[in-house]
């Protein structure tokens, strides 16, 4: 039996909202077309996929089960998409995708002098975008920092880099060598919701200001609504008058890693994760700040 792709579509549509007629609306196809696919699935598989009763919709064990493979398998398809038409255009080309504060550059050029006739694109991603951006094959290897969920991908890790407290620069602690957790005690947060940037104290949910980017974080910290952390690469990558960025060495190291999907196998993807592991290790040996500052003219470029 072929799962049939669309009716997936149609299943996980349900399955996010638990509502069969706000899924057709989003779907536009009529409700009783959606309840015939999605019985249709059902005897597919030979499993009742959603519980009905009065007081809703509710899924079962196999519903659950299913939508937790559903992402990988839809996405997987458009990632083969994407590539057929490539290869049909003739395009030769490597999307990387990257975080924020970590050079691209080096690792291109190291690849575009062994494949001179591929163009190496490079694309800003966050931390929400890391996965599906890969799964989904809008990036083909992707630079990103842990935590991830690694389902469905390869991880390979490059590097560690030091985390930094970011303070507004009038802060009674900016222009300090080092400050420590508990220096910074009781501080409100700006509190980005990339869990590489939290500390291992993690304030309650609800305190603070809540953003997204690196962008965001400056901005709130510059006008004193609070302190936040970041990957010491920020101090390169993204400098603000208001701003003051301190050392706080008991903070774990940010892992970064290269990641693509699992079922993804190219050559080119192979040699692109080679070049980033050499110039790892360059940077490794001359020093992470020289190596940031030498890239990110370049990489500013790109993003």
């Amino acid at each position: 039996m072929d799962l049939d792709l669309r009716k997936l579509r149609y299943f996980v549509a349900v399955a996010d909202r638990l509502h069969f007629g706000r899924a057709a609306e989003e779907l536009h196809i009529a409700q009783p077309v959606l309840s015939r696919q999605i019985r249709a699935l059902e005897q597919d598989l030979g499993a009742a996929l959603f519980t009905r009763d009065r007081h809703g919709v509710v899924l079962t064990d196999a519903g659950r089960q299913l939508l937790t493979d559903a992402g990988l398998l839809l996405a997987s398809a458009h990632a083969v998409r994407r590539r057929v038409s490539a290869a049909a255009r003739g395009s030769h080309r490597l999307v990387v995708g990257f975080r924020a504060g970590i050079p691209v550059i080096p690792a291109a050029r190291a690849f575009e002098a062994r494949h001179p006739d591929v163009v190496v694109d490079v694309q800003r991603i966050e931390w929400d975008d890391q996965a599906p951006m890969l799964l989904d094959g809008r990036i083909d290897v992707g630079y990103v920092r842990l935590p991830i969920d690694e389902a469905g991908l390869r991880v390979t890790p490059l590097y560690t880099e030091p985390r930094v407290a970011v303070l507004p620069a009038g802060h009674r602690l900016a222009g300090k060598e080092a400050v420590t957790e508990a220096d910074l005690a009781g501080e409100p947060l700006v509190w980005h919701a990339d869990p590489s940037t939290q500390p291992t104290r993690r304030p309650h949910p609800n305190a603070g200001y809540l953003v997204r980017g690196v962008d965001e974080t400056l901005e709130h910290v510059a006008a004193g609504r609070g302190i936040s952390f970041l990957a010491r690469s920020a101090t390169v990558f993204y400098s603000h008058p208001d701003v003051s960025y301190v050392p706080i060495p008991e903070l774990a190291p940010d892992q970064v890693c290269l990641a693509v999907a699992a079922s993804r196998t190219s050559p080119l993807v192979d040699d692109f994760i080679a070049a980033a592991q050499e110039t790892a290790e360059i940077t490794a040996e001359c020093g992470n700040y020289e190596m940031w500052q030498l890239a990110s003219d370049a990489v500013s470029k790109h993003s």
